[in-house]
């Protein structure tokens, strides 16, 4: 007998009306309130110069990258933690709550049921990441007409020729808000959603939201350093199966490395549009294969 359209997977409307009913149940938790205002605080700090104090030696272009590294390092730091603990709290907060057995009752599929609380948590950081983006950007705004204002004049009064004085202009622009930087807060978005999706299948597998959490930041400590690590094996001549097995690593541990464009953002230079469409292919296919190994498992559960 086959099963009625409206309680088959992959029920658009479903989805939603679950994702939706997960980013409320995450802003009420007073938590995320708290790292919000920590990530304002750091990012709002740059507008007073605070992350200048003690080093006088910063300058010009210097104190725009200043600011793009304070607050491209707090998105980064805000955004994997929000993504591993929310998705950690999520599955058992709606075991302790009976939340789960009610919605599954419906009946409603296991697998409608996970992506949706994903992408609860993908809107989390989406809003979330969309508002310091705003802030930051409009930080360096600010700061960068300061820096142009101060040159300008200053080279205006040693007389350099205008040219030259639009070449410096044009230089510290490019240290400002550019989409190149927008582009890096992308991919810190792109990798706090792998992030989300490891740490929902860690707790398919066990419900305590404490080992979902030690868990989750350890495969990202690992996935950080596995690219040294897998290139100081290959220098030592591995042998086929082993190169096999390290490249499953690859697969098991994301390389997180290859997320990490800030540093040439910070610089100052151009986020290529190719590498930002192998960082949405690579997560795309991360994000996948976790929900599946996610579903698979969490198939077997019995609420």
């Amino acid at each position: 007998m086959s099963r009625p359209a409206r309680n088959r997977p992959l029920n658009p409307r479903r989805i939603g009306v679950i994702t939706m009913h997960t980013f409320t149940q995450l802003v009420r938790m007073k938590v995320f309130y708290f790292l919000g205002v920590f990530a304002v605080i750091l990012l709002g700090s740059n507008l007073f110069g605070i992350q200048d104090l003690g080093r006088p030696e910063l300058e010009g272009t210097d104190v725009l990258r200043s600011i793009r590294s304070w607050s491209l390092g707090t998105m980064t730091l805000f955004s994997v933690v929000l993504a591993v603990v929310a998705t950690a709290l999520l599955l058992p907060k709606d075991v302790e709550d009976r939340t789960l057995y009610t919605i599954l009752a419906k009946p409603v599929p296991r697998l409608d049921y996970l992506i949706g609380k994903f992408g609860g948590v993908l809107l989390l950081l989406f809003v979330s990441l969309a508002a310091m983006d705003l802030l930051m950007s409009g930080v360096l705004r600010y700061r960068t007409g300061l820096v142009v204002a101060e040159q300008v004049a200053a080279m205006t009064r040693q007389g350099w020729p205008a040219d030259e004085i639009e070449a410096v202009r044009q230089e510290t622009l490019a240290q400002g808000a550019t989409w190149s930087l927008h582009g890096a807060v992308v991919a810190v978005f792109l990798r706090a959603a792998v992030m989300a999706s490891i740490a929902l299948l860690i707790s398919t597998l066990s419900t305590s939201t404490l080992f979902t959490t030690i868990t989750g930041f350890l495969i990202y400590f690992i996935g950080n350093f596995q690219a040294d690590a897998r290139t100081a094996y290959f220098g030592m001549g591995l042998s086929p199966v082993e190169r096999i097995g390290s490249l499953a690593v690859a697969v098991v541990f994301p390389d997180f490395q290859l997320f990490n464009v800030v540093d040439a953002v910070i610089e100052g230079n151009v986020f290529p549009e190719g590498r930002l469409a192998m960082l949405l292919g690579l997560t795309a296919f991360y994000v996948i294969l976790h929900l599946f190994v996610s579903w698979i498992v969490f198939a077997d559960k019995e609420f």
